[in-house]
């Protein structure tokens, strides 16, 4: 049986997992944040990273990409996002209408949720995290490109990426010692 899955974090960029199908998609009542904690993939439990998850918000809109798979390829992703992820019901719309899917969403209260912070807090930790699937700033500019080229606006991630910028340029390795080390 086949599935639509909506993607809208690292599965913009790094869909590796087969697929059928790929559409531009969006959702309705859900904004991209990052809010969650990455202790595996981007970053370790003692210095987790932050990836984004979804928040429920009425009247907000997601973009991303919907992808149809089938059943074997769902064990894959619900690897991929078992750090404080669960499968939620969505309606997937697309140019060629809507379509029910599925989503990964780390809700509230699960143990990763880190909710929101100061923009230069979560910029700070972005910088300083790392893990199995490499630098957390990686993640975070691999979302920026990855909006950026479906021409979809999203302010959350365009101002934590401009922060986590200014502030990268302006540390020196010595100031960053998590960062200076993984690179030696």
């Amino acid at each position: 049986m086949a599935h639509w899955v909506f993607g809208y974090g690292s599965l913009l960029w790094r869909a590796d997992f087969p697929y059928q199908a790929c559409r531009r998609a969006h959702i309705r009542g859900w904004s991209r944040r990052f809010w969650q904690a990455s202790r595996d993939h981007r970053g370790t439990p003692q210095a987790p990273g932050r990836v984004v998850t979804l928040i429920a918000r009425p009247g907000e809109r997601c973009d991303g990409l919907a992808y149809r798979v089938e059943e074997n390829s769902l064990a894959r992703l619900d690897h991929r996002e078992k750090d404080g992820y669960q499968r939620v019901a969505v309606d997937i719309h697309t140019a060629c209408g809507p379509l029910p899917g599925i989503t990964y969403v780390a809700p509230p209260g699960n143990p990763g949720y880190l909710g929101p912070r100061r923009l230069d807090e979560m910029a700070r930790q972005i910088l300083e995290a790392a893990g199995a699937s490499g630098r957390n700033l990686d993640y975070l500019r691999g979302l920026a490109e990855a909006l950026r080229r479906l021409g979809v606006a999203d302010s959350h991630v365009a101002a934590l990426a401009e922060r986590a910028t200014a502030l990268g340029a302006r540390a020196t390795p010595t100031a960053r010692p998590g960062i200076a080390a993984r690179r030696a």
